[in-house]
């Protein structure tokens, strides 16, 4: 364990080399993070091994990461600022996420028509397209300080989506798992899952309002913060763990309920200062975050993907450029927002993955064949999509105006590289 931990140090250190790289050919750093993922992982240099992956301490460090990052979402969410746009943001998550869930299931479902593949695996497809992975344009926001009507829109919509995404993708696994084997997963479970998410959030989060309200110094105040954030981390891995029938509670969206409860009741100029103060440990969880999400990808892929890949890619593409699109006219959006907020939501792999796993799974004794097809599709979209995605988030926001504070990027790295 003592060992693992160094050697994840070292992989953030060269994680941040590689990222101050890229910003030097004006790259997002977190393509830097990615790429160190993908050449450190498994299929790779294999420094990252799949042993390593697996372990337990690795998979409670992942927990905590997920459970900060729900932070940067969460502490952004105050609800005199939110009912000014609700009923925007709702309206463009619901089109962009359906939008991308239509338009990859029709894709799917012309060509399965004429290739003697079941119907149902277009579904299937279309639920796992729907997901958007928030860490890598979080990630931009935080290293490039994006602010504007594209970045307060995302924030709250990185979550929205992924809540979405997890009520479809059981609904419809459910739904062909009973069909196929008679039985599975209930239908109740999307529901639940995300109900004891929200639950544990707020409780927590209210204990957590009492610990951290108190102004203290930056020290005290990272400490208390860590120390909260670990009891949260603790509470939904036991849950995960001993309580759910399958460990799929969304601890993003713990922490995110998590932070917005303490985050609405504790004073503006309080949160404004946990804020700033936690930011190193913020950036600290995204880089560590970003290599888990590149580690698993096997580039080899690239040169194996095919028309299914393709398809995959494009379709969930034009349903979430689309669909944001139609949303924010619909809703009166900026038109910033009408026209870049969709580059924002292509990323994608680290929710993607964890559904074709429960998808491959279900399908395996059943359809194994189906199974296959499913699996090497995705892998092999999940690596080229990243990368592209990460690129295009950028330009996104760039495109938008939003990007600034690209020095505060360095200081920020070189003060990670003194805190490791």
């Amino acid at each position: 364990m003592i060992k693992g931990i160094l050697l994840l140090i070292v992989f953030i250190a060269i994680a941040i080399m590689v990222g101050k790289l890229a910003t030097k050919v004006k790259m997002p750093a977190i393509l830097g993070w990615l790429l160190t993922g993908m050449l450190i992982g498994p299929y790779a240099l294999g420094w990252l091994s799949d042993s390593m992956l697996n372990s337990t301490w690795f998979h409670v460090i992942s927990s905590i990461c997920e459970i900060t990052a729900g932070l940067f979402i969460g502490t952004e969410l105050i609800w005199k600022d939110l009912k000014k746009s609700g009923k925007q943001i709702l309206t463009i998550c619901f089109t962009e996420a359906f939008g991308a869930f239509l338009i990859v299931t029709v894709a799917f479902g012309c060509i399965f028509a004429v290739t003697d593949i079941p119907i149902y695996l277009a579904f299937i497809f279309g639920a796992i397209a729907l997901a958007t992975a928030p860490a890598p344009s979080l990630s931009i926001i935080n290293e490039y300080k994006a602010k504007g009507p594209v970045t307060s829109t995302l924030i709250p919509l990185a979550i929205l989506d992924d809540v979405i995404a997890l009520i479809v993708f059981f609904m419809v696994i459910g739904i062909i798992s009973n069909i196929l084997a008679g039985g599975g997963l209930p239908l109740y479970y999307a529901p639940l899952i995300i109900l004891l998410s929200i639950i544990v959030g707020i409780v927590m989060g209210v204990l957590a309002s009492f610990v951290l309200k108190k102004e203290v110094d930056k020290k005290s105040t990272i400490f208390l913060a860590l120390a909260c954030i670990i009891a949260t981390t603790g509470v939904g891995m036991y849950i995960n763990e001993y309580i759910l029938p399958e460990p799929m509670m969304n601890l993003m969206l713990v922490g995110v309920t998590f932070s917005a409860t303490f985050a609405n009741i504790i004073p503006r100029k309080r949160l404004d200062q946990i804020k700033e103060n936690i930011n190193i440990v913020i950036i600290l969880t995204m880089i560590i975050l970003i290599i888990n999400l590149g580690a698993p990808l096997d580039f080899h892929l690239i040169l194996g993907a095919g028309l299914f890949t393709a398809i995959y890619i494009v379709a969930r593409a034009i349903g979430k450029l689309g669909g944001a699109y139609i949303g924010a006219v619909i809703s009166k959006a900026p038109v910033t927002v009408k026209k870049y907020l969709g580059f924002t939501l292509l990323p994608h792999s680290g929710v993607s993955l964890i559904f074709t796993g429960i998808a491959v799974s279900t399908l395996m004794q059943p359809a194994p064949e189906y199974a296959e097809i499913i699996q090497g599709t995705i892998a092999a979209a999940a690596v080229i999509n990243e990368v592209i995605a990460v690129i295009l988030a950028k330009q996104g926001f760039k495109l938008a105006g939003e990007l600034d504070g690209k020095k505060e990027l360095e200081l920020n790295t070189e003060n990670v590289i003194q805190a490791s």
